[in-house]
């Protein structure tokens, strides 16, 4: 059963420390390969920034840690609005990382084609062709939350909402660009979910969606395992 629980931490500085901290601890206590599923945006920015810190960087077990990414956008690696690259430049191109370890999402030949590469790339990794709720495909999930309710690129209004066979799927109204985004099968299939939340622009939403009223994209994620929101005070609309 989802294991549900809320932190709140003064600012965006503190929730990336805090959540840094979070995932080396978990990184630590495990053993073999360690799956992480990351996301865009400037607060996971911050995190990823700070786990390849003096602080971070000698404690951390990257040969053991496994990236993977919850979304990006059909751009080019160098384009400036690429998950990959953002996340390559604020950590994985200072830290010891193998080369073997780091599983963009693939962003040449078709849309659809690429989604179906990256599925099939998760599924060998995984060793099977369907989720396990006993055998989690990720230890650590990371998701942001958009003004609008969106989380990777779980778009309102989009088809991929309803999927429940595929594990990565093509957005074809991604806002300007074309986007691949990881299901809720692959995202749910984690024995740890983050949502890292920061700023007084996500608040009304974020307290929609703590109500439990809000049928959001955001809202409809049940993970396996345990479901942590990080958020800062501006966030949870407080002073």
């Amino acid at each position: 059963m989802m294991d549900t629980r809320v932190e709140t931490l003064p600012d965006p500085a503190t929730l990336a420390a805090r959540v840094a901290e979070w995932m080396t601890t978990a990184a630590l206590a495990s053993t073999g390969p360690f799956r992480v599923s990351l996301s865009g945006g400037s607060t996971p920015k911050a995190l990823y920034a700070l786990l390849a810190s003096p602080q971070f960087r000698d404690r951390f077990p990257w040969n053991r840690v496994v990236w993977y990414w919850g979304d990006e956008r059909f751009v080019p690696y160098y384009h400036q609005e690429s998950n990959y690259g953002m996340v390559r430049d604020a950590m994985l191109s200072k830290v010891p990382v193998p080369a073997a370890n780091v599983r963009p999402v693939p962003t040449d030949g078709t849309p659809d084609d690429a989604a179906t590469r990256y599925e099939r790339m998760l599924q060998a990794d995984y060793g099977a062709a369907t989720l396990d709720a006993a055998r989690p495909l990720f230890d650590v999930t990371l998701l942001g939350l958009g003004p609008d309710g969106h989380t990777a690129s779980l778009l309102p209004g989009e088809p991929v909402l309803a999927e429940r066979r595929r594990w990565v799927a093509a957005v074809a109204h991604g806002r300007p660009q074309v986007r691949l985004t990881m299901t809720y099968p692959a995202i749910e299939s984690s024995r740890r979910v983050a949502f890292l939340v920061a700023g007084r622009e996500k608040a009304a939403m974020l307290q929609a969606i703590r109500a439990g009223g809000s049928d959001v994209p955001a809202a409809r994620v049940r993970p396996v395992g345990e479901l942590v929101w990080f958020v800062d005070r501006a966030a949870a609309g407080e002073r």
